[in-house]
């Protein structure tokens, strides 16, 4: 089968395709032809040699999210026949025309529900829904600060931030187009941070934080928090480093989260895929959420695909087809 490989650390001159042996599914797993899959930030910080793969994930072949058709079941799996299709997350590896997964991490790709659009669910949409229910614990009537709402994952919490109840959802972007596009999927105040930070621009405390930021924005998150306000982290897009003040955590009796999907246990990601598919994937049949894609490139250009997340230039999720 072919496959996307980094051959080192570096730039996108280090990414190949090549060909390598098919997998075999073990004991309850299933192997999946892939047809579509997504990029992320993990991929890039990958490629540069600063993410590696967990263990038991290839560690040269990126790709965290795949969606396509199940082609081999392996023993003693009964969750899914062959041509079924579906959509999940994985850690590594799916950047391949073939992957293996353990049937009970797949996801039931919606009916009637292209390839292209169901790749841009498993990543941005799981972890939305994880940091604003699970983690956040949105109540109905709470007002939510989304940063880079022009994201993938952005796109994804702004909508369902609304379909939890929030009463208002902020966001922020330093491209006023993004913001604009957003508008579109539930963003109810737009805060332009290209020259006005956003802490001058929330004049009201918001109730739930979803930041990708990290360091640069950890002070002015605290600053803008309601009491009993709780803060999501999900990245360090401007670094890990900080220097606070941390009384307003005591003072506002704050919480502070961190999640990550990527080195959960097994145990952990089926319980969050089978409460995700009970609850949150009939919204997509439902057109209540929509899978929000923004550039679609054939896997052979996946350094394209690189470099326009690098550049911060894309709206959305990035998908990558196999032809």
């Amino acid at each position: 089968m072919r496959v996307m490989i980094y051959e080192g650390a570096g730039g996108v001159d280090i990414i190949h395709m090549r060909d390598v042996p098919t997998p075999v599914p073990g004991a309850e797993h299933i192997r999946v032809r892939v047809h579509a899959t997504g990029l992320n930030r993990a991929d890039l910080l990958q490629r540069r040699g600063n993410y590696p793969a967990p263990a038991g994930w290839p560690a040269n072949i990126p790709g965290m999210e795949y969606a396509g058709v199940v082609d081999v079941l392996g023993p003693g799996s009964s969750q899914w026949k062959v041509g079924d299709g579906v959509m999940g997350l994985v850690g590594g590896g799916a950047h391949a025309e073939m992957v293996v997964v353990h049937e009970a991490e797949a996801i039931a790709i919606p009916a009637g529900m292209g390839f292209t659009d169901a790749a841009a669910i498993p990543e941005a949409f799981l972890t939305a829904f994880d940091a604003l229910s699970t983690r956040a614990h949105i109540t109905r009537g709470d007002r939510v600060l989304i940063h880079a709402v022009g994201s993938g994952i952005g796109t994804a919490a702004t909508q369902v931030a609304r379909w939890l109840g929030a009463s208002c959802v902020l966001g922020t972007s330093r491209t006023q187009s993004k913001l604009d596009r957003t508008l579109a999927y539930g963003l109810d105040v737009a805060i332009n941070t290209a020259n006005t930070p956003f802490r001058e621009q929330v004049n009201d405390p918001v109730n739930v934080i979803l930041d990708v930021l990290g360091g640069s924005a950890f002070a002015d998150n605290l600053a803008i928090l309601a009491p009993l306000g709780r803060l999501i982290l999900l990245g360090f897009l401007t670094g890990s480093a900080t220097t606070a003040d941390l009384s307003p955590v005591l003072r506002k009796r704050l919480t502070v989260v961190g999640t990550v999907m990527r080195t959960r246990s097994h145990e952990e990601r089926v319980e969050l895929v089978q409460e995700f598919a009970a609850k949150v994937l009939p919204a997509f049949s439902e057109k209540s959420l929509r899978p929000v894609v923004g550039a679609a490139f054939p896997m052979s250009e996946l350094g394209r695909a690189h470099e326009l997340m690098e550049r911060d230039e894309a709206f959305g999720k990035i998908i990558l087809n196999w032809d």
